[in-house]
């Protein structure tokens, strides 16, 4: 907010008394007056220092001398008491009736309502949050402590003169900071440790003497994996406090050193309960149903019953330890259908519920640990408000939540450890039984029950227990042909073997006949509702042919789920029935509804739909008219979305041509909103048309779709999608196809920081443009290497690549080609030390931006005009730059150069001699950039951490930043490395 401007007090006090006529008063800030949104003229500076002394007073009266005293001290001029009392005659003309009155020749403010003054908010907001924290709801109580803080508007009482005014403005202050050490303290409790780390930097910084917030840097420094800064802040501590006061840190700021030290498990993890304090917790109970006739599996019964009633507590152990039962098998072998029945039987041991989940490892997106972290709170009584983002940070609030908790948690389909481990509970008394197609050997402490096949004997007494003795020894090797055919699958041997055992006329050799023709063999596997497929046959039977199409087409596609436009893509019919269609087979149970517009198959239902698709459907080409038609939607959606983030760039135009139309979008925000939405199953969709003949218009597809790149949670899967379609081009030998894919692929690269391999990729892609005559890809390719080279301070070959691309752009009458390509330049001109060129190249660069309407790439060339200008030494121009810049980044979520933003301000703020904003600037960058951006880049941000850091005194920290930078630097060969050690090199010497 501009200084100058006054505040609505509205805005800042949500429970100010309402209406035009009422006062309200601050002094959490300059002290003023309102009378609704109009502020009061409150006089000269000693005319607001006599009403900031009444109000402060809480209503009661000071005397003339208390007053004069107030406002001058020991030193009144000889008309003192004139001139207060020509202050308050003043006021009383500006305020209500009977607000200031005379009383016992004093003054006094009376009859004030609630909410009236800022500070009495601020003290209410106060108490609130003192009593929501006592009850334990840290969530409201940090909200109502936010709310408090946000009444101060900078210094207290702030021009006021008068030692009153001084004594008044250091207790205000004072109290302020506890209340910020208090939210903080709260914040840590809550697992936001990473967040934390930005302010506390920045608290040190302007209050190197206030050991708690050094103690809570440390505390969010080690819970954020950052053992050795938060070691260098103690030292750093130590140092100042000798330097300065000749002390030794307080008890607790050693205490907590020691603990660090010895890795103390309880600082690992928040003390604090969950966010909010239910009267009575919750009790999920999320089991599947048993299934009513379970038999066999008695010794698995009895086994991993014992291992939960050991954890629960039963027969008088007092549930020392945590167990984990780990089954492992493959499909069909009854991992699940074992695992539910024995949950359900310990249910009474495990009194405060039982969770569950389908993990889908099976499949080919399995479950995202965070996303069932996040269900698993929710079923806990956690609020969504309280639910943190990170992995670690939701693990920590699970096990938190399970503690002195007696819950069993049931994990079915497991991928791997890696996906479990975060899903288990940390305490004794709990339980988790995962179920999973793989053994789980590096899974420590479970107890392992491999449920894999049978081995042949096994295999054939289950088959001789059925079909009987006299019928198997007759034909034992037709019995043993028939359960190798099987696979030594229990399901499917019970059910041949079902089959047999019910058709008296049989011999076994018939069955092993028939069980051998591998194009029959899953329909002879099935005797009545024990094949899985018959209870699927059975539903697909009754349905209309309408509705029997979807099922099939909609099976053909790959991805987790789809929308209700991209499924009408798929049937060719307008949204209105497709949606009529989809709804009815949600009703028969053949599909489901992931959320409003969004459907999905489970994956069994959907490789039984394929299998229709390959059956039923008809012709033939009509399955791959399906997925053209899907692959046409996403490139004709993905390009309209390119071109309302870039108005004029040509890519569009010179992409393939799709027959089926896309979406449209009437802003770009909510274009961004489909492409984050679909991007994983636009990803699949690409993926599989690489190999369904559509190989072009997937590469185009991916290409219109950059942006994923860029977005940190989309990267490394549009890295993995753009090297399969550059393998598949390359097979093809389409070398057109080949290029594109080879720049999506490079443009992946250097957004991980690997620009070693982007390097290579770009440069292959250039050779083929030319064999291709692709003369947009080329100029791309050109400007892609340029960039490259830049980062690898190649600064010739980079301005000659990027000469070549301007006028390859310039050729191609592509303008937003052609100012990528020139604030690119101004980069390579500024690291050659041409600083007045580099300028005017950004500038014009973003110009031409500005001038088509690109807010996106106008950020971009906002960014390069920020570096410039930052170099040329005009910094208030480039802080300017770099946040408008930073905002848009910010908008459209683009992380990577949300973060970059951040740390060139930081750079901004260190040039301007503001180390401690630089810190906050530079931790808050390595936040954004967590898993985005790569090595260099995060290596580079360390950097100037560390030069902030030692600008404000912390220089042990200084050096853990540096040191990690150089290992970084020097594990990729980058020539930054000589600059580090030199930094690093007086200190080993010293």
């Amino acid at each position: 907010m501009d200084e100058g401007v006054p505040r609505v007090p509205e805005q800042r006090r949500p429970g100010s008394p309402e209406g035009p006529s009422e006062l309200r008063f601050d002094v959490l800030g300059p002290v003023r007056a309102w009378r609704g949104d109009a502020p009061l003229a409150t006089g000269s500076p000693q005319q607001r220092a006599l009403l900031a002394a009444l109000l402060l007073r809480g209503g009661r009266t000071a005397t003339a001398a208390e007053l004069i005293d107030a406002l001058w001290g020991e030193d009144p001029p000889s008309q003192a008491l004139a001139a207060v009392r020509t202050y308050a005659s003043r006021l009383r003309k500006v305020l209500d009736p009977g607000v200031l009155v005379s009383e016992s020749g004093g003054y006094a403010v009376r009859g004030l309502g609630e909410g009236v003054l800022d500070l009495a908010v601020a003290q209410e907001c106060a108490a609130e949050a003192e009593k929501a924290r006592a009850a334990g709801d840290l969530d409201h109580a940090r909200q109502v402590l936010n709310r408090a803080l946000a009444l101060w508007d900078g210094e207290a009482l702030a021009g006021v003169p008068g030692p009153y005014a001084e004594a008044q403005r250091v207790r205000l202050e004072e109290w302020r900071l506890q209340l910020l050490e208090t939210r903080l303290e709260m914040d840590l409790e809550q697992g936001c440790h990473a967040e934390a780390v930005s302010e506390l930097t920045a608290l040190t910084a302007a209050h190197p003497l206030r050991e708690r917030f050094r103690e809570l840097l440390m505390l969010a420094l080690y819970r954020s994996g950052r053992q050795a800064e938060a070691l260098a802040v103690y030292a750093d501590t130590r140092r100042l406090l000798t330097e300065e006061l000749g002390v030794d840190p307080r008890p607790g700021l050693r205490d907590l050193q020691r603990r660090i030290l010895q890795a103390d498990p309880d600082l690992a993890e928040p003390a604090a309960p969950a966010a909010e304090a239910p009267s009575a917790p919750a009790r999920p109970a999320q089991l599947p149903a048993t299934v009513p006739d379970f038999t066999g599996r008695a010794a698995f019964v009895t086994e991993l019953s014992e291992v939960l009633a050991g954890a629960s507590g039963e027969g008088g152990d007092t549930g020392r330890v945590m167990a984990v039962s780990a089954l492992a098998g493959i499909g069909g072998v009854g991992k699940t259908t074992l695992a539910v029945h024995v949950a359900h039987r310990a249910r009474p041991a495990f009194p405060d519920g039982q969770l569950y989940v389908d993990l889908q490892g099976a499949g080919a997106r399995p479950a995202d640990p965070e996303t069932v972290l996040g269900s698993f709170l929710r079923a806990l009584g956690t609020a969504d408000s309280a639910i943190p983002d990170s992995l670690q940070e939701r693990a920590a609030l699970y096990r938190s939540a399970l503690d002195g908790r007696r819950v069993l948690v049931l994990l079915d389909n497991a991928k791997d450890a890696a996906q479990v481990r975060p899903l288990l509970p940390g305490t004794a008394g709990c339980a988790a039984l995962v179920t999973s197609r793989v053994r789980m050997v590096d899974l420590a402490g479970a107890h392992p029950v491999d449920l894999d096949v049978m081995s042949p004997d096994e295999a054939l007494q289950l088959f001789t227990r059925i079909v009987g003795e006299e019928r198997v020894a007759a034909e034992r090797e037709a019995a043993l042909d028939v359960v190798a055919a099987c696979g030594f699958l229990p399901l499917a041997i019970r059910i041949a073997a079902s089959r047999l055992a019910a058709r008296r006329t049989w011999t076994v050799s018939v069955l092993a006949a028939k069980l051998g023709d591998e194009r029959r063999r899953l329909d002879e596997l099935q005797a009545g509702d024990l094949a899985v497929k018959a209870t699927f046959e059975l539903g697909y039977s009754q349905l209309e042919p309408a509705q029997a199409r979807a099922f099939r087409l909609l099976g053909l596609a790959d991805g987790p789920d789809i929308s209700l436009a991209a499924a009408a893509a798929v049937l060719d019919l307008p949204p209105e029935d497709t949606e009529d269609l989809l709804e009815s087979l949600v009703d028969t149970s053949l599909l489901e509804s992931a959320a409003p517009g969004r459907y999905r198959f489970h994956d069994l239902v959907r490789l039984y739909a394929r299998a229709c698709a390959e059956r039923d459907e008809w012709p033939p080409s009509e399955r791959e008219a399906a997925l053209s038609r899907l692959l046409d939607f996403y490139l004709a959606t993905a390009a309209g979305v390119y071109a309302i983030e870039r108005p004029g760039d040509r890519l569009v135009d010179h992409l393939a041509t799709p027959v089926y139309p896309g979406l449209t979008f009437q802003d770009r925000h909510r274009a961004q909103d489909w492409l984050y939405a679909e991007a994983v199953s636009l990803l699949a969709c690409v993926r599989q048309s690489a190999a369904s003949g559509l190989l072009g218009r997937a590469v185009d597809a991916l290409w219109a779709a950059v942006d994923l790149a860029e977005s940190g949670t989309n990267s490394k899967a549009y890295e993995s999608v753009a090297s399969a379609l550059r393998a598949a081009a390359r097979e093809s030998g389409d070398p057109r196809a080949e290029a594109r894919a080879l720049i999506t692929l490079a443009y992946a690269h250097s957004v991980t920081g690997r620009f070693d391999l982007a390097d290579e990729e770009a440069s292959r892609a250039r050779e083929l443009t030319s064999a291709a005559t692709d003369p947009l890809a080329s100029c791309w390719s050109s400007n892609v290497l340029g960039v490259i080279a830049l980062y690898r301070s190649r600064h010739d070959d980079g301005e000659a690549h990027l000469t070549h691309a301007i006028e390859s752009f310039r050729a191609c009458d592509d303008r937003p080609g052609e100012a990528s390509a020139l604030c690119n330049l101004s980069r390579i001109h500024l690291a050659t030390g041409r600083t007045d060129s580099a300028v005017s190249l950004a500038r014009q660069g973003t110009e031409m931006y500005d001038a088509m309407g690109h807010a996106l790439k106008g950020a971009n060339g906002r960014y390069a005009l920020g570096l410039a200008l930052t170099q040329h030494g005009r910094l208030p121009e480039a802080a300017a730059r770099l946040q408008e810049a930073l905002k848009v980044f910010r908008d459209s979520r683009q992380r990577l150069w949300e973060g970059m933003s951040l740390f060139r301000l930081a750079e901004v703020d260190l040039a301007a001699g503001r180390p401690a904003q630089a810190a906050s600037s530079a931790e808050t960058a390595l936040t954004v950039l967590r898993g985005i951006g790569g090595d260099w880049r995060r290596a580079n941000v360390l950097l100037v951490l560390g030069h902030a850091l030692s600008g404000i005194g912390q220089s042990g920290r200084a050096q853990v930043c540096w040191r990690e930078a150089l290992e970084s630097f020097e594990a990729l060969g980058a020539p930054e490395a000589d600059s580090v050690r030199a930094l690093l090199k007086p200190l080993a010497v010293a």
